[in-house]
């Protein structure tokens, strides 16, 4: 768990402060929990400190009907264990939230509220960039996710590789980012169906072979290589055998999409823990469209850029 570096008295801003958080997605295929990339699909929260004790809160967009109104909602709780962090708590927060990332498709949709409540009460905070930097949010938020790779991409962007180590016989979130090759493009294909991680996560095994081990080890190496300089070796490298047909029961129409995809040498995936099917490719538009009909009626096409920065937050 991340503690507080600093116990002071917390002076919060007056003026409403804004982030855009960047959608993630996990695995990439081989990387189960460890890498990650973000897409330039991004939420925006703009909060600010209120001296009643009381949650304005408004949503719209992705999946507004059943985002929390109350302290229930995951952006306030993330904005809060912020304010934990800083040794002090506002009396009530005004927030807005524009959701653009869709919920329960695998694009780290809970990741970008909790990377956003926790930005938002760093920049709500006097001096709270100098107090929390974003290390300190990446393992702020590791705690709130349980895992960190999505949030280490929300925060850094690009590419992420990320782990849990034990600091002082506490276990927290650390990540590196690197740059991903200019010429690779990201589409993805997403179903109607929606599918929670916890559920996804239930089904996979206990324990996994040597040989499948060895396998991922060997796939999630080379991805790191294939992002960076060689895109040209994105379909070996974004074999999995270790979570995705696991889940195959939970998401059959994607799962046979990315058989299809993969049968004609397209570096297909499933986006984190699904249902979306991920392509990463350098091909033309013909090659694009060629995928989109292999994928028929039952997903909606979209190219999403990846994204080159993380977080970000502003004054408004």
């Amino acid at each position: 768990m991340a503690r507080a570096k600093h116990r002071q008295r917390v002076t919060f801003k007056a003026t409403p402060q804004q982030v855009k958080v960047p959608a993630s997605v996990a695995n990439i295929g081989p990387g189960f929990d460890s890498l990650a990339l973000a897409l330039d699909l991004r939420d925006v929260y703009v909060a600010q400190i209120l001296d009643d004790e009381v949650f304005d809160i408004d949503v719209t967009g992705e999946g507004a009907d059943d985002v929390a109104r109350d302290k229930k909602n995951l952006v306030i709780k993330a904005m809060y264990q912020g304010f934990e962090y800083f040794g002090g708590k506002p009396a009530g927060i005004a927030l807005r939230q524009l959701n653009e990332i869709p919920h329960g498709r695998g694009f780290g949709s809970s990741a970008a509220a909790i990377v956003g409540g926790l930005a938002l009460a760093r920049s709500l905070v006097l001096n709270g960039n100098q107090l929390m930097d974003d290390h300190d949010l990446l393992a702020l938020a590791t705690d709130i996710e349980g895992h960190p790779d999505n949030v280490a991409a929300a925060i850094f962007g690009g590419a992420t590789i990320s782990w849990v180590e034990l600091r002082m016989a506490v276990a927290t979130g650390t990540a590196v980012n690197f740059p991903v090759a200019k010429e690779i493009s990201a589409l993805v294909l997403i179903p109607e169906q929606m599918l929670s991680t916890s559920k996804a996560r239930k089904v996979l095994p206990e324990n996994i072979s040597f040989a499948d081990a060895a396998f991922n080890i060997s796939r999630s190496s080379l991805l790191v290589h294939a992002l960076k300089e060689r895109p040209d070796l994105l379909f070996p490298a974004t074999e999995d055998k270790l979570h995705q047909n696991h889940r195959r029961e939970f998401m059959p129409a994607s799962m046979a999409l990315v058989d299809k995809l993969r049968g004609a040498g397209v570096a297909a995936t499933i986006s984190g823990a699904g249902p979306t099917v991920l392509v990463l490719h350098t091909g033309d538009s013909h090659e694009r469209e060629e995928i989109i009909k292999a994928a028929g009626t039952q997903f909606s096409p979209r190219d999403i850029e990846i994204a080159t920065t993380g977080v970000e937050s502003s004054s408004i």
